[in-house]
């Protein structure tokens, strides 16, 4: 196994695995290494059908099945398809817009995501080049780039977190064809809080942990005082010097820590240019998650 650092804070490729012939428990550990290293890893040259890829997913923890239904895939519930391909109704094979927006996965869950993984069986293509690259942006670089006193005052802060946010803006402001949520749908995903600054259940470093995506709302403070803190935080923590740009590669499998990064899709392909992706999500582990994130582990 070869492990390539491709970014300043986050990014690394791993070459010379085959994880659809299985990984023992010294290959797991490396790959687990490395990403919690580089907080995104490429690991590449795969060829993984969802059993695969849901056996290897599980090495990290238990899945998630998505509440929005509208794509996951027909016979494997754990497993999500991203795709722009078309059915002969013209109805989308898989979600074609999904996550154009920073944000973080599954920060509206009661315990925050430990991982996605995305697996690109056809990444579209002009002129030679890639398209729909996908950016990343490190939080514990931004973190620990605040002024010292803003640090200390986050220390003592929470937030809310709300699934329909997101969802909402894909289909508000990005035109998304996405169904609306039902009302079943929302009642499953309530809102959610978190401390603003969360210890890493599995390296101890300390993450900012806000995104645009899903954090409404800062508790204990005016409502006025949140929006303004959060969109100086949004700005703040999107900037290039915390970022890494991913340019996928047919067979890639990535996987990203979703408590010291966020994420958007960059879109940019037409539907003749074929991308189509299989995910899953790692849910957190909540022992790990209570234990790392006591008042007197914050501190």
């Amino acid at each position: 196994m070869r492990v390539t650092r491709l970014g300043t804070h986050l990014g690394a490729r791993v070459d010379g695995v085959d994880l659809g012939a299985g990984l023992d428990a010294a290959g797991f550990a490396a790959i687990e290494a490395a990403f919690h290293a580089h907080g995104v890893i490429a690991i590449s040259d795969q060829r993984l059908d969802p059993p695969a890829l849901i056996a290897f997913s599980e090495q990290f923890g238990t899945l998630e099945i998505n509440v929005a239904s509208s794509f996951r895939h027909p016979d494997f519930p754990p497993v999500n398809v991203l795709s722009n391909r078309k059915r002969a109704d013209g109805r989308f094979v898989g979600s074609p817009d999904a996550g154009q927006g920073w944000h973080t996965d599954m920060s509206y869950n009661a315990v925050p995501a430990r991982a996605s993984i995305l697996h690109a069986l056809d990444v579209p293509m002009r002129d030679g080049k890639p398209l729909g690259d996908t950016l990343f942006a490190g939080m514990e670089a931004a973190y620990a780039a605040l002024d010292p006193a803003l640090q200390q005052r986050l220390l003592g802060l929470n937030a809310v977190h709300h699934f329909s946010k997101f969802y909402d803006y894909m289909i508000e402001k990005k035109g998304s064809s996405r169904p609306p949520l039902t009302d079943a749908q929302k009642a499953e995903k309530p809102p959610v809080v978190h401390p603003m600054v969360l210890r890493h259940p599995f390296t101890g470093r300390k993450c900012l942990y806000a995104d645009p995506g899903y954090t409404i709302r800062i508790l204990d403070i005016p409502a006025a005082e949140s929006a303004r803190l959060l969109a100086d935080l949004f700005e703040f923590q999107t900037r290039a010097e915390f970022q890494y740009r991913h340019a996928w590669r047919v067979g890639d499998v990535l996987i990203w820590d979703n408590i010291a990064t966020i994420h958007m899709a960059t879109g940019g392909y037409r539907d003749d240019e074929p991308r189509h992706m299989l995910r899953t999500q790692v849910l957190g582990d909540e022992g790990r998650y209570r234990a790392a994130n006591t008042p007197r582990a914050a501190e």
